[in-house]
Parts: structure tokens; C-alpha cells; sequence
């Protein structure tokens, strides 16, 4: 992402996972850990995708560590892919390894991601939960995302031509789950990136609800 990006592997399943980890904002009050998910592997999706780095910045400008990763079978991560459900694996891995217990965990995903973020979140212990989740543009149509805590953040396009508004509409109702919707925006934000970052900071930097 910058210059100040370090590369790390951590143990996975199916082998060592490729980690791309960067610290917050020099002077800013360290907030805890952010894992962060990519997009679909098999068509492209990569830690270095313009949203997953997007959520990146917005989580260091706002204290938070933030630790992208490749999926197996995905730059230098080890391993192919596995339908999804290998995919979770990975992100319950990278949690495990990256986490720290004295501090706050941040779990992040971006369409595909998004569906692996809140099934690893879902995974999670009731004492070691997430404090925060943020899904954005989240594969509600394709995959089985987990339900969510009522203060997560989803954000989704209106034009979103990937996965249609009203799949994630369907399957927030239920939970009656706030979809925060950017008005005329496609899958991927295009000219709105600045935009989602600004969004983002703003909740980030909300206190969690009690």
C-alpha cells in the first residue's frame, strides 16, 4: 500500500499465508487489529485491490493495524482454491495469528471477503468476539454471509452490478440490519473511492455501541 507496508507469511492450513500488515499513523492512539478479506480469487481478487486498500487506509488513519492477506493459491500464499470454505479457514488463521488479546479485533471484507469476514467472525468464541465488523458491497447473492452484530457496518452501491442492492437488502431485512447505500455507485466504487474512505473514518472513529 505505501512505503511503510511489511510483508509476513503466517501458518495456514494449507500451507503459509502471504500478509501485507500495516501500522497506524505515526501519533495515533493504536485502536487494535483489522483483518481485512479480498475480493473473489478466481476472478482477480487480491489483498492489492483498490477497495481492500481503500478500508486499509481508513483503518490506519484511525488507529487500527490493519493485516491484509492473499487467500490460498494467491500470490505467494500456498495451497488452491477450496469453493469458500478453505478461504475461511484462512481468515480464522490469520485472526489467530495476528490478533492480539489485550486489544480490540476489527474484521473486514470486501465482497467475497465480505462473505468470508462475517463467516470467520461468526466462527469466533463468544469471549473473543469481534468488536467491530465492516462489510462492504458484502456476496449476499452467491454465498451464505453469516448474520451480523445490529452495529455492523455494510455499506453497498445502488448500481452495484456484481451483487444486486437487493440481495443485501434481503438478507439484512431479517436482522434488521442498517445498509448504509451509496446512490449511482457500481461494484468496485469507482470515482468513489475517496468517498468510501471518508465514510469509513467517520464510523471508525465512533465509539462501539455498548
Amino acid at each position: 500500500m505505501n512505503s511503510q507496508t511489511t510483508r509476513h507469511t503466517v501458518a495456514g492450513p494449507a500451507g503459509n499465508i502471504e500478509c501485507a500488515i500495516d501500522a497506524p499513523l505515526p501519533g495515533t492512539e493504536s485502536r487494535g487489529v483489522a483483518i481485512v478479506c479480498h475480493p473473489h480469487p478466481q476472478f482477480g481478487g487480491t489483498m492489492d485491490n483498490k477497495v481492500v486498500q481503500t478500508l486499509a487506509r481508513a483503518l490506519v488513519q484511525t488507529g487500527w493495524r490493519s493485516v491484509r492477506f492473499n487467500f490460498r493459491g494467491i500470490g505467494q500464499s500456498q495451497g488452491s482454491w477450496d469453493e469458500g470454505v478453505g478461504e475461511i479457514d484462512d481468515a480464522s488463521a490469520v485472526i489467530a495469528a495476528c490478533r492480539d488479546a489485550s486489544q480490540p479485533l476489527l474484521v473486514a471484507g470486501f465482497s467475497f471477503g465480505g462473505f468470508v469476514a462475517s463467516q470467520a467472525a461468526a466462527r469466533l468464541a463468544d469471549d473473543a468476539k469481534a468488536e467491530r465488523i465492516v462489510l462492504v458491497a458484502p456476496s449476499t447473492q452467491k454465498q451464505q454471509v453469516a448474520n451480523v452484530p445490529a452495529d455492523t457496518l455494510v455499506i453497498h452501491g445502488e448500481a452495484d452490478d456484481v451483487v444486486p442492492l437487493s440481495a443485501t437488502l434481503a438478507w439484512a431485512r431479517p436482522q434488521a440490519l442498517p445498509v448504509m447505500v451509496f446512490p449511482g455507485v457500481g461494484h468496485f466504487f469507482h470515482g468513489q473511492l475517496g468517498l468510501l474512505k471518508n465514510v469509513l473514518v467517520q464510523h471508525l472513529t465512533r465509539p462501539p455501541l455498548a
